[in-house]
């Protein structure tokens, strides 16, 4: 009932309006017929509808119209007056107790709510909005506005080799995920750093996940992988590097363009590494000045509209006088997936977008390779 009266104020009248009907209802009918039981309704509702005060003031008002209805036809002194009138007087006690027991509920939700805020934060903290020479912006957003501990993941860290970004989707949800996903963290930050290749990367970040499920066997880990894409640019901006592991292809934007670099050769999630003998490779895309690398979980790309097509985040549309920055576009694709969904979202929804800062933007002639360089080729979808 929150939900309805934020979306319509008017609804908090509402009760306040059936005592009236009732009571124009109960003066026109015959004496042999009575509409009391509608205004003691009206007073239960009033109980989850209004404050505390609001409902009284409704009970006390309906208390009055049920008087002057009985001593209007008689009754007031009689066994049939005085059911009415308990009915009633129960009824607002009724819904004062239900405005308690919400107010407490609300209570509860909220004190869950800042935990779980809380704990995802932790888990999952924001990145800084500059590394290096690249400006960052990301969103999360669970799936269940009261459930907001999810399995997506994203990190970003400015090693030695490059600026590598990790962003991951965790099968499963609540605290086993949580675990996952501060185990995936934790081994990318550290690995990230010892690492020269983006395949020795993976293949650390896979041990990790196994280790923590050996030592969890006992819970669903058991069947737990996870999807995931390591990027890595260098710090001069001019080559993007990617391993995919199962995750959603990322996205290029260039010239209000949005671009979708799939992989050569898509390897499994983490944790089914073993089952083929031919491990994941790099590809190597060019940069150019005023590119945005835009990275998604599933909770983008799985957005169904009503007839159930997925959404498709290469519609999404940008401003045309001007490069967007990383945080407008989060905007953007949030808002067009909102709208594509008609408001569900049935999964998490992780996002992250990574522009160059306009003082360490290569020029386009630095920066663009031959069509046929050894950078992987990419075609707009």
């Amino acid at each position: 009932m929150d939900r309805l009266t934020a979306r319509w104020s008017s609804a908090r009248w509402l009760p306040l309006g059936l005592i009236v009907v009732a009571a124009i209802g109960d003066a026109l009918t015959p004496i042999g017929y009575t509409w009391v039981p509608l205004i003691a309704a009206a007073c239960v509702l009033a109980g989850v509808l209004m404050s505390f005060r609001g409902a009284a003031w409704t009970g006390a008002f309906a208390l009055v119209v049920t008087v002057l209805l009985d001593w209007r036809v008689g009754i007031f002194y009689g066994g049939t007056g005085w059911v009415e009138e308990v009915t009633v007087l129960l009824a607002v006690l009724i819904g004062l107790d239900v405005h308690w027991m919400l107010a407490r509920r609300d209570r509860r939700l909220a004190a869950a709510w800042s935990v779980a805020g809380a704990l995802q934060r932790a888990v999952l903290p924001a990145p800084p909005t500059q590394v290096g020479p690249l400006r960052v912006a990301a969103r999360y957003e669970a799936a269940d506005a009261e459930a907001r501990i999810g399995g997506d993941a994203y990190a970003i860290q400015d090693t030695p080799f490059g600026i590598r970004i990790l962003i991951g989707d965790i099968r499963g949800k609540g605290i086993g995920a949580v675990s996952i996903t501060t185990t995936l963290i934790g081994a990318f930050r550290e690995a990230a750093h010892h690492t020269s290749s983006l395949e020795e990367l993976a293949e650390r970040l896979e041990q990790s996940l196994e280790r923590d499920q050996a030592q969890h066997s006992h819970t669903s880990h058991d069947e737990e992988f996870t999807t995931a894409l390591i990027a890595e640019i260098d710090h001069a901006g001019r080559t993007l590097r990617l391993l995919n592991r199962g995750h959603p292809a990322p996205y290029l934007i260039r010239s209000g363009r949005v671009i979708e670099l799939l992989p050569a050769e898509p390897g499994l999630p983490l944790g089914m590494g073993d089952l083929i003998s031919q491990p994941a490779t790099t590809d190597t895309f060019p940069l150019v000045a005023d590119d945005i690398l835009l990275f998604v979980t599933d909770g983008v790309t799985e957005a169904r509209d009503a007839s159930g097509s997925f959404y498709d985040p290469t519609l999404l549309t940008l401003p045309d006088r001007r490069p967007a920055t990383p945080a407008e576009v989060l905007d953007r694709l949030a808002d067009a997936v909102y709208r594509w969904a008609g408001g569900r979202r049935d999964d998490d929804m992780a996002t992250l977008a990574i522009s160059l800062s306009k003082s360490d933007k290569p020029s386009r002639a630095d920066a663009s390779p031959s069509p046929r360089s050894p950078a992987h080729p990419f075609t707009p979808r």
